[in-house]
């Protein structure tokens, strides 16, 4: 391996060209698959009531991350730290909207983590949305660079029944009026009109369907050279559509809605949210509390719609297993944050909050000694692509900013990092947040006065896990605050593992 190294370095020095490593015989494959706007919402992270049979056999044969967080919970700027293993003050990007078009913008000659494996010698394709950006309409938000062949995409059709449909066209001749566009050309455009259906349609039809069926057809075809296969379901995320057969899996007297609808007690103003995402929906209120019946039927869609994914993701591994690809396959699931519904008073995203920051992680590596396990060390999704680059024995990028926890799959109680860090923009605000073992703080700052302190939240998980309680102001907590506090501004360098940064010569 180092041979191979030395030799592409020389041929980068002399012909000018990039340095490609080609992947030797025995190197593992990386089986890459995402899902959007989803929290730890299932059966293996102690979710009875969810029906998600292959991602539960999937941690049977890998290992469930319980403490695992997004740097930023928004899609894009928690896809682009994770991709590039670089946190969100790195990239800037802190949200969506954020100034920057696209990561290279700000970060032109970034290598991201599947170019990291493109060039030393895997073929790397994607289907669905791994970066920001899940239709064809909007692939501008993905990186080129990133994959051996262009990214596949859907089209961004969402509504099948008679009722999504009708709603659908209405909103989009209204919209359209002026432009004189023929009122059939909503199934192409990005349009949104009901929160919830449930077609009475075959998994095909419908977007998640299409990526499994591509992603198995793409392991056919790559079977016999190294790869690098990535999957993003665009599934749990708004409007809640799945076929008709998953939600009939929840019967309606049966859903269990979230029990802490109301804002936390003492809570910063700046932790609130609007709820603009579902509020674009027809069917979710303008202003004001969604009724009780749209209550039980957004959480019964969440639900029908994680199992919907569970099925699809299932197809992709049994052709993994069909092909004879497991035993050389690193198989690594994650959600890119989390979301809330309607719990701490919020319906969707992009809080400091646990449910916004707190997202699934299952890998599973063959060689693993501790497959069947859980951990509960604190991980980040920076640490992603260091971990993968030690797993398929590459060499980790200078500029990664977090940390490989390979070591935990074999030694999942190790003592590993003391906190990890998440970030979200408010108001002119920005909050820091860190998760400790025991506690979650935020502070929030004026983002162009880091000094000016607007507001601090302390949520005590061992008292307090669903965070109802702010108890940052209470006298008695004083000293705790002072210390957390000093801990956050020590930042994610203070807070590694014991060792990492030393040399191998170093370490014990």
């Amino acid at each position: 391996m180092i041979r191979t190294y030395f030799l592409a370095a020389i041929l980068l020095l002399v012909v000018g060209l990039p340095a490609v490593v080609h992947a030797e015989d025995g190197q593992m494959n990386i089986l890459f698959i995402a899902a959007d706007d989803l929290r730890p919402e299932l059966n293996c992270y102690g979710k009875s009531y969810i029906i998600s049979p292959n991602l539960d056999q999937l941690a049977k044969r890998g290992m469930v991350f319980e403490r695992s967080y997004c740097q930023v919970a928004v899609c894009r700027a928690s896809r682009i730290s994770l991709m590039t293993g670089l946190r969100p003050d790195s990239t800037e990007v802190w949200s969506n909207g954020s100034r920057h078009k696209h990561l290279r913008d700000h970060l032109p000659d970034i290598v991201t983590l599947p170019q990291q494996f493109k060039n030393h010698g895997y073929h790397v394709q994607s289907f669905g949305k791994i970066y920001h950006g899940a239709f064809k309409l909007r692939s501008g938000w993905n990186d080129t660079a990133s994959w051996s062949v262009p990214a596949w995409f859907p089209e961004p059709r969402y509504y099948y029944t008679d009722q999504g449909v009708s709603v659908a066209r209405t909103v989009f001749a209204r919209k359209t009026k002026a432009t004189g566009s023929k009122i059939d050309d909503w199934v192409n455009h990005f349009v949104l009109g009901l929160s919830h259906e449930a077609p009475d349609v075959d998994d095909d039809v419908l977007q998640d369907g299409q990526i499994a069926m591509r992603g198995i057809k793409a392991l056919r075809e790559i079977k016999e050279k190294p790869f690098f296969l990535a999957l993003g379901f665009l599934k749990p995320h708004l409007p809640f559509i799945a076929p008709k057969k998953y939600w009939d899996l929840y019967p309606r007297e049966k859903v269990i809605v979230a029990s802490n609808r109301f804002a936390p007690k003492d809570a910063s103003s700046f932790s609130a949210t609007s709820w603009g995402h579902p509020r674009t929906y027809t069917d979710f209120p303008n202003k004001g509390e969604p009724d009780e019946e749209l209550v039980v039927e957004l959480t019964r869609g969440y639900t029908a719609c994680v199992t919907y994914i569970d099925a699809q993701i299932g197809r992709v591994l049994d052709e993994l297993d069909r092909l004879g690809l497991r035993e050389n396959t690193i198989v690594v699931f994650w959600g890119d944050h989390g979301w809330h519904i309607g719990e701490n008073h919020i319906w969707g995203k992009a809080t400091n909050f646990e449910l916004s920051t707190r997202s699934p992680l299952i890998v599973s590596d063959p060689r693993m000694k501790a497959a069947g396990s859980r951990t509960f060390s604190l991980v980040e999704f920076v640490d992603i692509y260091p971990t993968l680059c030690e797993l398929a024995d590459l060499p980790k990028p200078d500029h990664l900013e977090g940390t490989s926890f390979a070591s935990l799959l074999d030694e999942p109680n190790q003592q590993w990092k003391s906190a990890a860090f998440s970030q979200y923009p408010n108001k002119s605000h920005m909050g820091r947040s860190m998760r400790t073992e025991r506690y979650r703080m935020t502070r929030w700052t004026r983002s162009n006065e880091p000094k000016k302190l607007g507001g601090i939240e302390l949520y005590d998980h061992k008292l307090d896990p669903q965070e109802n309680i702010n108890i940052a102001n209470q006298p008695e907590n004083a000293k705790l605050v002072k210390q957390l506090s000093a801990q956050l501004a020590a930042g994610w360098k203070a807070a590694m593992p014991p060792n990492e940064g030393q040399s191998e010569n170093e370490k014990p």
